[in-house]
């Protein structure tokens, strides 16, 4: 009864808002009693953290991911994007999936990419004759795309929980990734086409203009990215590499963000975002260590097994779970569910690496699922439209995302081709 009754609080605790570490943290003590160890083994794991090497990754790529979001930056690269492809049918749709997949990487989809972008490209769109349930439904997409991509805290956080290299879930990411922004930019395109949509002249003036104006951020990408997939510079070099560059030219050289006030704020606000990952992820790993040894993955599988004997089969409930489990916030959906789902999925042959990348693809998909997917709220906050108008506006994009999970679920080579040895 009294571990009923311990159960029973945590969740009330959580359903009344308290902090999500603190449910955690509380959860794992109530499992290590109720097992007779020493809840001080909870604590204990707050220790591994230093284990890993790819952890210090996490409050340099929040930290930049900030900075760039209080720049100019997003506004000067979506302003070359259109003048490099606004030529196209559909090319402000296309400029729209690029540009906040660039910026999702680097922000990590905390939600920051629907209200810093937002506001810019869905009048945008709306201004040059694309139909409003399709911006509606791009801008709400755009908001988690690019999660596939490095410098993406979500793929940093997934390689401290489940023990895989970062360095080969960056790599491992790319093409399944490069697919997805292909098949959203082909229905964008065909969305131009049939509508007859306005296309921007291509000027090579206003081309050289927006890169004269960009011409600071246009290398970051293209740096950070390349340096990774090349082997020159591992995740955590790239992460120190980017924040010296932003401080250096937003803070010193731009001078958008002031040095004593600007910078200190978005100091702070993404360093409680850190705080809140980093106990987080210290708590769940006790949890984890309680998993392990309480046997709990080995029983799920024996469980599930009994059903389903078929790895495809698997696959596909597989993807409905995490489907229905990533519509909760982002990181704890990393942190609670990896290290059960990791060992399971390993029975069933399903390598962890290939399992990683159907995690955040799902992901991805999960922050635009009806009825609880984040960047639905976010969007009916942002641009003051009623849900249920969201959740239609969407429904073709699901589609094609959903589509691209079948597709990279079960072709694992699309994931392991480029970055297996």
């Amino acid at each position: 009864m009294a571990g009923w009754a311990v159960a029973a609080a945590v969740l009330l605790a959580a359903f009344a808002g308290a902090p999500l570490f603190t449910v955690i943290a509380a959860a794992g003590l109530a499992a290590f009693s109720a097992a007779g160890t020493d809840p001080a083994a909870l604590i204990a794991e707050l220790y591994r953290l230093v284990d890993f090497p790819a952890l210090i990754a996490i409050p340099l790529f929040t930290f930049a991911g900030y900075l760039l979001a209080e720049s100019q930056a997003p506004r000067r690269l979506v302003a070359l994007a259109q003048g490099v492809l606004g030529w196209l049918p559909g090319g402000l749709a296309v400029v729209a999936i690029l540009s906040t997949a660039v910026f999702t990487a680097f922000s990590g989809a905390s939600g920051v990419t629907i209200i810093a972008l937002g506001g810019l490209i869905l009048p945008s769109l709306l201004k040059q004759g694309y139909p409003k349930r399709f911006s509606l439904g791009l801008t709400t997409t755009s908001g988690s795309l690019g999660l596939l991509f490095p410098p993406s805290l979500p793929i940093i956080l997934y390689s401290i929980v489940a023990g895989v290299s970062v360095d080969r879930l960056f790599v491992a990411g790319l093409l399944p990734g490069v697919i997805l922004l292909v098949v959203l930019s082909a229905y964008s395109i065909r969305m131009g086409i049939s509508r007859g949509l306005p296309r921007t002249p291509f000027r090579i003036r206003e081309v050289g203009r927006a890169l004269k104006d960009a011409a600071w951020e246009v290398p970051l990408p293209f740096v950070v990215i390349g340096g990774i997939y090349a082997g020159i510079v591992t995740a955590a070099e790239a992460a120190a590499l980017t924040v010296v560059y932003l401080l250096i030219v937003e803070v010193l050289i731009r001078r958008e963000i002031s040095l004593v006030r600007g910078l200190g704020r978005v100091m702070r606000e993404s360093m409680v975002l850190v705080g809140a990952i980093l106990v987080m992820l210290g708590a769940a790993m006790g949890i984890t260590s309680y998993v392990v040894d309480q046997q709990i993955p080995m029983k799920l599988f024996q469980l599930v097994s009994s059903v389903v004997s078929s790895r495809i089969l698997f696959l596909v409930i597989l993807n409905v779970f995490l489907l229905v489990m990533n519509m909760v916030e982002i990181f704890s959906a990393i942190i609670i569910v990896v290290p059960i789902i990791v060992p399971v999925a390993l029975q069933y042959g399903v390598d962890p690496v290939h399992l990683g990348i159907i995690f955040l693809l799902n992901l991805e998909i999960g922050y635009m699922t009806p009825p609880l997917g984040l960047n639905l709220f976010l969007s009916s906050l942002r641009f003051g439209e009623p849900l249920p108008r969201v959740y239609r506006s969407v429904l073709p994009f699901f589609g094609l995302l959903a589509a691209v999970l079948l597709v990279v679920t079960y072709v694992p080579a699309l994931s392991l081709g480029l970055g297996h040895r």
